[in-house]
């Protein structure tokens, strides 16, 4: 796909990510979405051909690229039909270890980066609470300090990659107060006593990734495992939520790509009136709008994309991207099943997954209203409260 923001090397690597998703990834998208995960030799097969190492440095095992180069990673990733892959690889790669190349130390990063870049171990990030919600800062999980060890108690919900994971990035409160200066960051390894997966969460979408509960009764947890500085957990996460969120835009537009080309070739296919549905203009013009709606999210996202990638202030641009990215995707998905007819609501069509998996893009990550309240701030309709930069780091 041609744009001003790809190189011819964004372009060539696009072809090949699309052709091993059509070859190795789609073809096994029902199974995975029967077993309710994305399997580890994913993780594996996609490590031995770098793909979950793109922006990380060479120094721990990465590709050293930009992140722009990734971006055309997650919107080809997301054409497979199942949006429940994309999350699984996306909150490894992008969610949780993000975290640890951008605030870890280098012993860190050998320890953690190194095997989650080769899909030798899975990871995940846990922040939401059953109590919660859109609310970081609400968070009830604490770390208290004893000697060269944390104590972690409490729990977390919804998280993606939850029952997996070799390892997790838990978010908890290190202190009282002050509200935004009192959370840090911790690699938790899942093996360790008193850590425990709950229920393996049933979902309406994104079968395909693991979604659980986790528990925290006393978890040792060393000092060395501490991201960054004590009670710049907030920061950290707030700071990246403009890549997630970017990241979460770049998705709904692959999803709605594949639900708009589902849709075009369905409409030649079915006969309806001794004529195929694409020759009623009604029809046409229907997925004439889909594709126009699909193009204003797109622009917005990659503007938003680019001004990251320069290492510039994204947080407006990032904010609007994304929720009108998930609004987006639910409206094409919602025109493509009324295209489609009786068949759009049978599960052996695909088009019904995507719709199905479309629906949480406009809650996770941060529902719209939460980033209309963002946006209200950095507007300047109300006082905004401080919030961090985003920078994009060097690799």
């Amino acid at each position: 796909m041609g744009h001003w923001i790809f190189t011819d090397e964004h372009n060539m690597f696009r072809k090949t990510v699309r052709s091993f998703v059509e070859k190795e990834i789609t073809p096994n998208i029902e199974q995975w979405e029967k077993d309710g995960q994305t399997p580890r030799s994913l993780y594996k097969r996609m490590g031995e051909l770098g793909f979950l190492g793109i922006k990380f440095p060479e120094e721990y095992g990465g590709s050293g690229l930009d992140v722009v180069m990734e971006a055309v990673f997650t919107e080809e990733l997301a054409r497979c039909g199942a949006g429940g892959v994309g999350a699984a690889i996306g909150s490894h790669t992008t969610i949780a270890m993000t975290n640890i190349w951008r605030y870890g130390n280098h012993e860190q990063k050998l320890k953690y980066l190194v095997p989650g870049i080769k899909g030798e171990a899975i990871s995940a990030l846990a922040v939401t609470e059953p109590g919660g919600g859109s609310d970081v800062a609400a968070i009830k999980t604490t770390a208290k300090k004893d000697g060269d060890y944390y104590v972690l108690n409490g729990s977390k919900t919804f998280i993606t990659n939850g029952v997996n994971a070799d390892y997790v990035i838990v978010a908890a409160k290190t202190k009282e107060g002050p509200q935004h200066r009192n959370i840090s960051l911790f690699i938790v390894e899942t093996n360790s006593d008193g850590y425990s997966v709950g229920k393996s969460l049933k979902k309406l979408g994104w079968r395909s990734s693991d979604t659980g509960e986790l528990f925290f009764d006393n978890v040792i947890v060393p000092k060395e495992n501490l991201i960054g500085e004590e009670n710049e957990g907030f920061v950290y996460i707030m700071k990246n939520f403009q890549y997630e969120r970017l990241i979460l835009a770049l998705g709904c537009i692959g999803a709605a790509e594949k639900a708009l080309e589902l849709t075009v070739q369905y409409s030649k296919e079915r006969i309806q009136f001794n004529k195929p549905l694409s020759e009623f203009q009604v029809l046409r013009h229907k997925m004439v709008d889909m594709a126009v709606d699909i193009e204003k999210a797109r622009n917005l996202t990659y503007r938003a994309l680019y001004l990251y990638s320069q290492g510039k202030n994204c947080v407006t641009e990032a904010t609007m991207a994304k929720a009108v990215a998930s609004e987006m995707v639910n409206r094409v998905c919602d025109q493509a099943v009324q295209i489609h007819g009786g068949n759009g609501y049978m599960m052996e069509y695909p088009i019904q997954r995507l719709w199905r998996d479309a629906r949480i893009q406009t809650i996770g990550g941060g529902t719209t209203q939460i980033m209309n309240e963002i946006l209200t701030k950095q507007l300047g309709i109300l006082t905004p409260v401080e919030v961090p930069a985003n920078k994009a780091p060097k690799s």
